[in-house]
């Protein structure tokens, strides 16, 4: 049986030494050199308004995902039957961890969805459904007043908003790099978890603002429910701002060189199982490297960002607000220079600024919580810089890594698929493995060996991937900034003259 690569069989060398010309007329038609016409040069205030629309539908998410991380004690006693503590914790974090269950199959619906029928409509509809699911959580009564149905209309709507979620990542990061210049992919898809960190500013700030003005009592009678009636006004924000922008140019190109995307519409069904069975049989090698490195990426990151305001109140004795108030001081700091890191991910790459943080947290996880620990404003803060900077590493670059690893076709439902099977096994279920981990051996650098684990399997991942920094997506035309670089670009690719 003949070799084959990726374009077809493998000729024979013998062969090709025989008909030189033949070959090289057979590789010109496989790999056409690019015209101008095939270039995209992008608009920069399209790409600004791209940029903006998706980062702020993910601070949305992790705003929503963060008033529940940060509320997580005063839920448990609002929801689940008073007694222990611990276990009405654990309940908490469990329905936290629910919504990342139904992740994947959000996933599995939204991801081929949107590579069917454009990134643009999905992304509107995971909006909508987002803020739905959150207001919706800030209606329901309390367990002391209708008892057993306040905890199922809880993981009810967690659970819509853990489906809308799955939909969210994926569409995100593939509208920006898709939008994006390739040669500054890293710094635009750094917006999108400035987001993230915004996100969880906000949702720390306004539950810090509320638990001092209000006080624990009051938060708990009903001062919890504000933050999450807030997700209301700003889901109906972000869907504006979505249904404004244009689809994105990689997916325009590839519509108008296959069949219309919305002639499929009637069979969605249909052509999503189908399309799932293409991602799983011909993407799985890649489907599991953006396993590893999400999953090393969402524990640390849940332990940090979503986590530790816990585990300084529960397990190290400080008030909520304490707590809250210096993740609220690392997290801005982190907000300052996550852009400048997307920027050092185009001109070193990516794999060096992910190994950086890989190896950050492999490294510095246990002296960082044996300086938390140590107990004391400055103790505390320099511990969760340690963990921050090494974070920043990851929030800043991912972004820009993960959609590249896979072509436009089915880029946004591989990456939907794979991201959300990630997270839902390790990202949600990260506070609740490590409070029941912390109870299990009754050592409270449990999360410091967790993340070491993760990061572990980062750096494996990492040194796996290939680079993709400052080069075209695959399975789209290149794409510039200028018509300059467009016609430098096409020059490069002209043969030498020979005289």
């Amino acid at each position: 049986m003949p070799a084959t690569d990726r374009d077809g069989p493998v000729a024979d060398p013998e062969a090709q030494r025989r008909h030189p010309l033949l070959f090289k007329a057979v590789t010109r038609r496989r790999h056409p050199r690019l015209r101008r016409t095939d270039i995209t040069v992008t608009d920069e205030a399209a790409v600004k308004r791209a940029v903006k629309a998706a980062s702020l539908g993910n601070a949305m998410e992790w705003f929503d995902f963060g008033i529940y991380a940060y509320l997580a004690v005063t839920l448990g006693h609002v929801f689940f039957p008073s007694g222990n503590d611990t276990v009405q914790l654990l309940s908490s974090f469990a329905t936290f961890a629910v919504a990342f269950l139904v992740r994947p199959l959000g996933g599995m619906v939204f991801g081929p969805m949107g590579d069917r029928l454009g990134r643009k409509k999905v992304l509107a509809l995971t909006m909508i459904l987002m803020a739905v699911g959150t207001f919706a959580i800030g209606l329901i009564p309390s367990y002391a007043s209708i008892g057993f149905w306040a905890p199922v209309l809880l993981v009810l709507f967690r659970m819509l908003q853990g489906f809308s979620t799955g939909g969210e990542y994926g569409g995100a990061s593939t509208f920006i790099a898709e939008y994006a210049p390739d040669r500054r992919r890293g710094y635009f898809g750094s917006f999108l978890e400035f987001g993230t960190l915004a996100g969880y500013v906000a949702a720390a700030g306004l539950v810090t603002a509320l638990t001092g003005w209000l006080g624990s009592d009051t938060m708990e009678a009903w001062g919890w429910r504000v933050p999450f009636l807030v997700a209301g006004p700003l889901g109906l924000v972000g869907l504006y701002l979505r249904l404004r922008l244009d689809e994105t140019p990689a997916f325009q190109k590839l519509e108008s060189d296959s069949a219309r995307a919305s002639d499929a519409a009637d069979a969605v069904e249909t052509s999503t199982k189908g399309d799932l069975a293409k991602i799983f049989r011909q993407q799985w090698p890649t489907l599991i490297l953006c396993i590893a490195l999400v999953g090393a990426y969402n524990i640390t990151d849940y332990m940090l960002l979503s986590y530790m305001p816990t585990y300084l109140s529960d397990e190290l004795g400080y008030s909520e607000t304490h707590g809250l108030l210096i993740l609220l001081l690392v997290m801005v700091l982190l907000m300052l220079i996550i852009t400048q890191v997307g920027r050092l991910s185009d001109r070193f790459g990516r794999k060096p600024v992910l190994m950086a943080g890989m190896l950050g947290f492999l490294v510095l996880s246990l002296p960082a919580f044996l300086l938390i620990g140590q107990g004391g404003v400055p103790a505390i803060t320099a511990g969760m810089l340690m963990l921050g900077l090494s974070l920043v590493c990851l929030l800043g670059t991912m972004s820009a890594a993960l959609p590249a690893l896979f072509p436009t076709d089915v880029r946004y439902g591989s990456l939907s698929v794979g991201y959300n099977l990630s997270a839902s096994l390790f990202g949600g279920t990260t506070p609740l493995v490590i409070t029941a981990l912390i109870g299990a051996t009754g050592s409270n650098l449990m999360p410091a060996y967790y993340a070491m684990g993760a990061a572990l399997v980062g750096v494996i991942a990492v040194a796996c991937m290939k680079e993709t920094a400052r080069q075209p997506l695959e399975g789209s035309p290149p794409s510039v900034e200028t018509p300059e670089e467009a016609a430098e670009l096409v020059m490069s690719q002209a043969p030498e003259p020979k005289f």
